[in-house]
């Protein structure tokens, strides 16, 4: 049985919201969504390699200065369910500096799973990448 929001193909553009909204300043300096959002299990291994749970990078965004923060520019998402609440989500994300220069390039996954009728971030992951696209 193929769930509704998959037959009308609204998974994609809905964690691709998601997950852009996660990459504002308003919302990563935001605890109660933060708190929302990420699954208690929640892990992550960023692009530098470190490695955070739930509470570690709730902290982590929390300290982030938002006027220092670069935009991010995200691009090529592609999902692919693993299970019916269970979704990874890949894409490709730069740092966009002030000139315009897009800097910090990185393939990204998340895996979203949905709780009681509500997707939150399980997992994430951002491995460096170069600035060309890849096709995979």
């Amino acid at each position: 049985m193929t769930p509704s929001f998959l037959a009308t193909g609204n998974l994609l553009p809905l964690l691709q919201q998601m997950e852009q909204t996660l990459h504002q300043p308003a919302a990563r300096a935001d605890a109660a969504l933060l708190e929302h959002w990420l699954d208690d299990d929640f892990r992550e291994i960023g692009r530098s390699g470190r490695q955070y749970d739930k509470a570690a990078i709730i902290a982590a965004l929390l300290r982030e200065n938002p006027d220092a923060s670069a935009a991010t520019h995200s691009s090529d998402y592609r999902l692919t369910l693993l299970a019916e609440d269970i979704a990874l989500l890949t894409y490709r994300s730069a740092h966009a500096q002030a000139d315009g220069a897009l800097s910090g390039h990185a393939l990204r996954s998340s895996i979203w799973k949905r709780v009681n009728g509500a997707w939150r971030l399980a997992f994430h992951q951002g491995t460096p990448a170069c600035a060309a696209p890849t096709n995979f």
